[in-house]
């Protein structure tokens, strides 16, 4: 029942901006951690960023310092703030958070992706 859809991505040239949103529905009580993941064609799933109930935040080496993660804990939803984009950055981009249900079971559920290509 828990769902997260992300939006926001498309095609931008190199040195440009993107902003990704993922909202996530559901019966849901808490959502300890929200984060952003992407994939490249025959590359492994690695972590982009990722932000906290609290505020805390955590991000890739590779995006410190170009991409900010921020999250609204009443809309339930997460952004992420794309600058100074680099072709290396095309990849799809997944939304995926630590949920809890309003029966108190612990998710990880995942978005379909939205595909952000950075041209040189």
């Amino acid at each position: 029942q828990v769902q997260l859809v992300e939006s926001g991505g498309g095609l931008v040239q190199a040195g440009g901006s993107l902003r990704l949103s993922c909202a996530v529905s559901g019966s849901i009580s808490a959502i300890r951690v929200m984060a952003w993941y992407r994939q490249a064609p025959g590359k492994q799933r690695e972590l982009v960023a990722a932000v906290t109930r609290g505020g805390s935040t955590n991000y890739a080496n590779s995006v410190k310092g170009r991409f900010t993660v921020s999250r609204d804990n009443a809309k339930n939803t997460v952004d992420l703030q794309m600058n100074s984009l680099r072709p290396e950055d095309t990849a799809v981009y997944y939304c995926c958070a630590r949920v809890t249900s309003v029966s108190g079971n612990s998710y990880l559920p995942w978005g379909q992706g939205t595909q952000v290509t950075v041209s040189s």
